[in-house]
């Protein structure tokens, strides 16, 4: 059975794991023009940062070690920065 504070490790290592995947599968389905048209790192470069960022997820299986945390905040830079920019130009520019 699993204590309170392992039921919380597991709790983070599958969010953080969810989060990366998440950024790193929609990073490959963007189309490459978009991410130079944004003014952003290209396509490679983020599938690059986003699947080693998994990578470390999976390894040290715990998102709050010392390279588990900035994997997860370059998932969150891609998602909440990047992802929107690449998005709305392959809609046209339209948010909505």
């Amino acid at each position: 059975m699993l204590s309170f504070q392992g039921a919380v490790y597991a709790v983070l290592f599958y969010a953080a794991l969810a989060l990366t995947v998440w950024a790193l599968v929609d990073a490959l389905v963007r189309p490459a023009a978009g991410y130079v048209a944004a003014g952003k790192l290209t396509k490679p470069g983020w599938a690059a940062i986003l699947g080693l960022s998994v990578l470390v997820i999976v390894v040290f299986q715990t998102p709050l070690s010392f390279l588990g945390l900035p994997a997860v905040i370059a998932a969150i830079v891609y998602l909440v920065d990047v992802r929107p920019a690449v998005r709305g130009l392959s809609r046209g520019g339209n948010s909505w």
